[in-house]
């Protein structure tokens, strides 16, 4: 299956990841602690700008900017280091991680406090407290108690919102149609342009529009797949199996 292309340049991406098989990554507070230590290492190490953090008991997210492309390497790192000390600290073996970590590149900065407010709420959500910033490992908290690690220093929230206006708006839910936004940010494919600039691309229901006949199809499938699409992906939207739609790209390619 072709791997989709990650999008490692400068920017703010929302990076998540959960332990294999939804094991709880963190056991207790020194758990956590530890990986805001292992954070916070990574962070000076490649430059990171951490905006926003929320450490879920099976899962983690982080809104983050890079200034080089180093996004991978870093990650990898962060991920290495806390399964290595987890693994070590409770004599377990085997895969810590469910996959290698999942980033969305955020093109829309108005989106930015938006994915702030999903990632912030998610222990309210859970009913793990019962208000935002209740949390002691979400940056929120930090923040609310002027508590702030180093890494968050440069967060876009210590710069554009003080305390009472960012509980204030925290604190109204999500909409719909904002929850629905996000959603779409997840599916938007990027490729660098001739020039070196980032471009969205083409959505996958572009590849098979005024699509007339088998040939066209087909050739709109190898095209699809080219581009990073998936196959199981291709499948899903053409209601074809996975082993239809890779005999067709091979048979395209001859």
């Amino acid at each position: 299956m072709s791997r989709r292309t990650r999008v490692t340049v400068c920017g703010y991406h929302h990076i998540y990841n959960r332990g294999v098989a939804k094991n709880k990554i963190f056991l207790n507070d020194l758990d956590k602690e530890k990986f805001l230590e292992i954070l916070g290492e990574i962070s000076k190490e490649f430059k990171f700008n951490i905006h926003s953090f929320c450490l879920m008991d099976n899962h983690y997210h982080l809104l983050l900017e890079n200034k080089k492309e180093n996004l991978s390497d870093g990650m990898r790192q962060l991920n290495a280091k806390y399964a290595k000390y987890f693994n070590a600290k409770y004599s377990r073996v085997g895969h810590f991680w469910q996959s290698r970590f999942k980033s969305w590149y955020i093109a829309d900065d108005k989106y930015l406090f938006v994915l702030l407010k999903y990632i912030e709420t998610n222990p309210v959500k859970a009913k793990m407290v019962k208000e935002v910033g209740d949390y002691k490992y979400s940056a929120t908290y930090c923040i609310l108690r002027d508590a702030i690690p180093f890494f968050l220093r440069n967060s876009f929230v210590l710069r554009n919102y003080n305390t009472s206006e960012l509980y204030e708006t925290l604190s109204i839910p999500l909409k719909d149609k904002e929850l629905e936004r996000l959603d779409e940010l997840k599916n938007i494919k990027y490729k660098l342009s001739q020039n070196e600039t980032l471009q969205e691309r083409a959505k996958l229901d572009d590849y098979f529009i005024n699509i007339s006949d088998k040939q066209e199809r087909n050739i709109a499938i190898l095209k699809a797949f080219e581009d990073d699409f998936t196959k199981s992906e291709i499948a899903r939207k053409l209601d074809l199996s996975v082993s239809g739609v890779s005999k067709i790209i091979k048979k395209c390619k001859v």
